[in-house]
């Protein structure tokens, strides 16, 4: 029984043994044909080395810079002399922009081969590019776009165009420029390449977000979220994004409900949120200055429809608004010149050409005389009212009583009389009230002297019931 046993276990031991030589013999043939290219290099057979490098910059051109700097540092640990080795995988280095790392594998390329002009011309332009790139993020920092764009441009991206650093700066200068369109394009080159980039997924919902494409930037932040849920930046542009949207549709509500004061404030509110979001803040306070000038808020109304044409100068719906916000606060010749431009954009538009026509009239009616003033009377004063003020006034300033004043009296005098000329007779005063022309409405002027031709004429007054006594001698009376 022991013999049986003593033999089974030398026979499943003897098993074991040969199996593991055959395991490692296995690994051994894998290794040598996995890394024959290397090994041949060493040997000294040029054509695998070929093959080698041939590799490595189909891997480049594919950006597969991994696996290009994974078979490059293979060759390096089998051939630490392999000079060609350091320099490929220096130039990949700088083109990523991962410039010490770069800087090591030149100088131990230079080490092996010294004066070599193509490696110290690299060297020195990795050392450029690193400087340019260091210079560009100072330049964001100043807020000086322009430039710092140009050392991106010009000298980072040209000697690291891999480098993911320079690609997202780029892009943050482009947004800072408020270039939206390209922003969306550059980060779209970087998503390409990494899809789930957090920066770039950022920076392209900033740039859709600045152009009032909403819904777009939400689902870019959206993304973001969902691989890093605490990222802060993407969850203060999500929600951030979100409480804009809601301001801005709790006051589109309140106008349509008629609750124009809390309108107002919703408009107000959202404004205040973002003032650097000119796309759609145009809307919003365009949106304010309707429903201020539905509220009679001229000044206001003015105020709100001029930002949004600041924003944007071919909004005729702003212009039409202000023209009305301006009729509000009297400024008929401004809404006149705001009208005038809106018909002159939209010719068809009848609503305008009206709008227009009360402006026109409305000024109109502001250049003529007011009567109601000079009477001194409301213009709901009744007809005694009205007499009872020309009475007073008349007697004021009668010439004979204002010998001093002369020719004051006499002009007051005049535009008095006019007034009651009009005034006192209901029909031209309905047609006064109306804005129309009346002929002779401007009788207080040089064709009107109730005086008479002579400037030295006297004038005698006589009031129904009699009047007390006259002034001068004259055959001139009124009688009231």
């Amino acid at each position: 029984m022991l013999k049986t046993l003593s033999w089974a276990f030398n026979s499943m031991a003897w098993r074991g043994l040969v199996y593991t030589v055959f395991i490692l013999h296995f690994v051994l043939v894998c290794q040598l044909l996995l890394l024959q290219p290397l090994v041949s290099a060493l040997d000294g057979k040029p054509g695998n080395a070929a093959e080698l490098f041939e590799s490595v910059s189909q891997n480049i051109k594919v950006k597969r810079y991994s696996e290009a700097l994974n078979d490059l540092n293979a060759a390096i640990e089998t051939d630490p002399a392999l000079s060609e080795a350091y320099f490929h995988r220096a130039s990949i280095l700088r083109q990523l922009c991962r410039y010490e790392e770069s800087e090591k594998s030149y100088k131990k390329f230079l080490e092996l081969k010294p004066g070599n002009s193509v490696g110290e011309k690299e060297l020195s332009q990795l050392r450029q590019a690193q400087s340019a790139l260091e210079t560009a993020f100072s330049l964001f920092d100043s807020r000086d776009h322009t430039k710092g764009l140009e050392y991106l441009d010009k000298l980072v991206l040209v000697f690291s165009p891999a480098c993911s650093k320079a690609k997202i700066l780029k892009a943050k200068l482009l947004l800072a420029a408020k270039d939206y369109s390209s922003v969306i394009s550059e980060t779209g080159f970087i998503l390409k390449e990494d899809e789930n980039n957090l920066e770039a997924l950022l920076l392209r919902g900033q740039a859709y977000y600045y152009l009032a494409d909403h819904d777009v930037a939400q689902r870019h932040y959206q993304k973001g979220l969902r691989l890093d849920p605490e990222h802060s930046e993407l969850k203060k542009a999500y929600f951030g994004l979100k409480n804009l949207l809601k301001k801005t549709k709790s006051a589109e509500d309140n106008v349509n409900k008629g609750k124009l004061r809390l309108a107002v404030e919703d408009y107000k509110g959202a404004l205040a949120l973002d003032p650097n979001h000119l796309a759609h803040n145009v809307h919003l306070h365009l949106g304010l200055c309707k429903v201020l000038v539905k509220l009679g808020r001229g000044k206001d109304a003015s105020s709100s429809c001029s930002e949004a044409l600041n924003i944007d100068g071919e909004l005729l719906e702003a212009l039409v608004q202000r023209g009305e916000a301006k009729l509000l606060t009297e400024d008929w010749e401004g809404a006149v010149d705001d009208l005038k431009s809106a018909a002159q954009k939209s010719a068809q538009d009848m609503n305008i050409r009206e709008a227009l026509m009360r402006a026109e009239k409305a000024l109109k009616m502001s250049k003529r005389k007011d009567w109601y003033k000079i009477l001194g009377v409301s213009k709901t004063s009744s007809v005694a009212e009205i007499k009872r003020a020309y009475k007073k006034l008349a007697l004021q300033w009668h010439p004979d009583k204002n010998v001093e004043n002369r020719e004051e009296a006499e002009a007051q005098f005049r535009e008095i009389a006019a007034a009651y000329e009009v005034l006192g007779d209901d029909e031209k005063r309905a047609k006064y009230d109306r804005g129309e022309d009346i002929e002779d409405m401007g009788m207080g002027g040089d064709g009107f002297n109730p005086f008479g031709g002579g400037g030295g004429q006297q004038f005698t007054f006589t009031f129904d019931g009699g009047f007390p006594g006259g002034f001068g001698g004259g055959g001139f009376g009124f009688n009231f």
